[in-house]
């Protein structure tokens, strides 16, 4: 990378630094450390729940998604307006009544210890595995394009967000969420930019290409729900993961019980109600178009450079002669590609169908000798090219202009820092709370609650580490994420719905949930297969009848 990109990175990552460690005054006590006491505005908070959302995941795994699925993860998202309004008139009043530092805390108030100290568990067991998929996402980047050693780029990214996470409390996490969605956001809309202006053909033409692979298709109506993708399984199970991410997670509770009043909570999730899906569809087109760019510019076989460079080195007769057909595959795709634009495309200005079929045919040509290259890869690897991972990364610094490529990287790094930091302060947060004092030391004192506050936040910091150095070959890591989550997510809604059903109680609220995750864990390992989406319908569904079942026949106490 050049010299200009370096030092924009670098100074980027020492100015979040210096304004993490400038913004740690009101932190002297772990209501100013964790909440901010409480006193945050509405766009700042709104601002934090969007970026740590929008992760470096996003940035690299969903943009890859697009390049190689198009449009169809935009699905997922279908249910978050309907959860961010439920969760407006329900839990987020409900939680701010509380006057909580977790979301579970306020179980044991409904139920009892048992039922929080589980839920609790469950969230930092999910969020720290999620947490290290995160810091992965950017590593790769460092890790395949320059070569470093995968340790090296984790900690490259995770020291940094951990120290001024430490030190600032959510005071330093939400302002610095605040400074990285904008570079965000302005880094997206920059590459799509330089994308239309390289593609060699009008913007109508490319999403006229794209659309004839169907790369442009969102909706899938299908019932069948062994597919992960869906109008059903994103307005259904979507809708239960974003009720659980948005009013359960406690790195998402956290950041709206900072907010100054319930009014404002409210206002910051609707916020992402009504920015999430277009910001998605946004990443989502950057993807797109570069395949596009990739139909006229020759791009490489195998996307991950450490990976290429292994077979060639290790099988270089098969690798060649894969190259050759690649190359002779590529060129076909390209005049098909170029004939349908040049085409007469008929008074509805489609590409005909003629044209349609020739390039269908051509992409699943391309897309045959990729796989075998893929497959050569993990015959002479032991792994999985997870070349998904590496399309952004290789278009950003091969294709992008000096500077530009810097300021994208530096979003990659921002968006990773934001999601990082936020999960980290959570983690610590329910660590300290629902564990710590609650269990060992409840007469603690603020100094001593502080400090083992930011102890826990840097042990946290170093549990994602390691779990980051295996994620990068998980697959898709915008699914890893939302597989991980998925899996917990439902059972742990369940919970707080039960909470909202009178006279369930704690043993109904316990039992429902080991039921939840059982039956989860049945169907994600064993029979039938059942796309992941549509576990956290799976889970909450059990625990709220398990739940209502148990609390019937169990005795109440006394003053129920």
């Amino acid at each position: 990378m050049h010299p200009v990109n370096w030092a924009i990175l670098v100074t980027y990552i020492a100015y979040v630094l210096w304004d993490g460690i400038r913004r740690s005054k009101d932190t002297d006590n772990i209501e100013g450390y964790f909440l901010a006491n409480r006193s945050l505005p509405w766009w700042a908070v709104g601002l934090s729940v969007m970026a740590t959302q929008l992760s470096a995941v996003t940035m690299i795994g969903t943009t890859g998604q697009g390049a190689t699925d198009g449009l169809r993860f935009i699905q997922l998202y279908f249910g978050l307006p309907l959860a961010m309004v439920i969760l407006g008139v329900t839990l987020v009043p409900l939680l701010h009544g509380a006057k909580v530092f977790t979301a579970y805390e306020f179980l044991e108030k409904r139920f009892d210890a048992k039922t929080r100290s589980l839920t609790a568990f469950l969230f930092l067991l999910s969020r720290g595995m999620s947490c290290g998929t995160i810091i992965a996402a950017p590593s790769v980047v460092f890790s395949a394009i320059f070569g470093w050693d995968m340790t090296w780029s984790v900690a490259m990214i995770g020291i940094p967000t951990v120290l001024y996470t430490m030190i600032g409390g959510v005071q330093a996490v939400t302002w610095a969420d605040v400074k990285q969605m904008v570079l965000i956001v302005l880094a997206l809309l920059a590459v799509v930019i330089v994308l239309l202006v390289k593609i060699p053909v009008s913007p109508v033409d490319a999403l006229e290409l794209a659309g004839a692979t169907g790369r442009l298709q969102v909706f899938d109506f299908s019932w069948d729900l062994t597919q992960t993708y869906t109008f059903w399984s994103g307005i259904i199970g979507g809708t239960f993961l974003m009720l659980s991410y948005f009013g359960t997670d406690q790195s998402q509770v956290q950041r709206h019980l900072t907010a100054k009043s319930v009014d404002d909570a409210r206002t910051s999730l609707m916020m992402s109600a009504y920015w999430k899906i277009p910001l998605q569809a946004l990443v989502l087109i950057v993807g797109v178009l570069v395949w596009v760019f990739y139909l006229f510019v020759p791009g490489p076989m195998l996307w991950n450079p450490v990976a290429e460079r292994q077979v060639q080195a290790e099988a270089p007769a098969e690798f060649n002669a894969l190259q050759a057909r690649y190359v002779d595959a590529w060129n076909i795709r390209t005049q098909d590609a170029r004939a349908a634009v040049a085409g007469d495309h008929g008074v509805d200005s489609e590409v005909t169908r003629p044209d349609r079929e020739a390039l269908i045919e051509s992409e699943a040509a391309v897309n045959a000798v990729r796989a075998e290259a893929l497959a050569l890869v993990t015959q002479v690897t032991g792994a999985p090219s997870r070349d998904v991972n590496y399309i952004i990364p290789r278009f950003v610094l091969d294709w992008l202009p000096l500077g530009l490529a810097g300021i994208f990287i530096a979003g990659v790094i921002a968006a990773a820092m934001s999601s990082i930091a936020s999960e980290l302060n959570s983690l610590s947060t329910a660590t300290v709370i629902d564990f710590y004092r609650r269990w060992w030391r409840p007469e603690g004192s603020p100094p001593h609650l502080l400090r083992v506050s930011k102890i826990a936040t840097g042990l946290w910091g170093l549990f994602a580490c390691v779990v980051a150095t295996y994620a990068a070959n998980l697959g898709s890591l915008i699914e890893v994420v939302n597989r991980f989550g998925s899996f917990f997510y439902g059972s742990i809604l369940g919970v707080f719905l039960l909470a909202m059903i009178p006279r369930t109680n704690g043993p109904g609220a316990f039992f429902g949930l080991l039921a939840g995750m059982g039956v989860v864990a049945s169907v994600h390992f064993g029979l039938p297969e059942v796309a992941f989406l549509w576990h956290n319908v799976i889970g909450a569904v059990t625990v709220l009848t398990v739940g209502v079942l148990v609390s019937a026949v169990s005795p109440r106490p006394a003053s129920a």
